[in-house]
């Protein structure tokens, strides 16, 4: 069974950064892209970032690039997302997710972990 578990977030002023981790089991982690979504209220799911299976490849949204890095521990299973110089649109919760197709698709998110950016 897939499982995805995302931590990390919390109250933030802007300005300032989060590291959020993704722990996955069940499925042969050094074989996918993983990436990271994010959700706001209202809105539908938005691509953050991504990172081939062996980390050489990254890609990331015009809207973080700059500000966020991802990187992944193979050998852990882990997958991490830091997010600098935080803005208040950041505020969104962020899910992790098993990669499928291209860059940017994926088949299975975990259940996601809350940033919010507020002074």
């Amino acid at each position: 069974e897939v499982q995805l578990l995302e931590s990390g977030g919390g109250l933030v002023q802007p300005g300032g950064s989060l590291r959020l981790s993704c722990a996955a089991s069940g499925f042969r982690f050094s074989n996918y892209h993983i990436a990271w979504v994010r959700q706001t209220p209202g809105k539908g799911l938005e691509w953050v970032s991504s990172i081939s299976s062996y980390g050489y490849y990254k890609w990331y949204a015009d809207s973080v690039k700059g500000r966020f890095t991802i990187s992944r521990d193979n050998a852990k299973n882990m997958v991490y997302l830091q997010l600098n110089s935080l803005k208040t649109e950041d505020t969104a919760k962020y899910y992790c997710a098993k990669g499928q197709g291209q860059f940017d698709e994926y088949d299975y998110r975990g259940q996601g972990t809350q940033v919010t950016v507020s002074s």
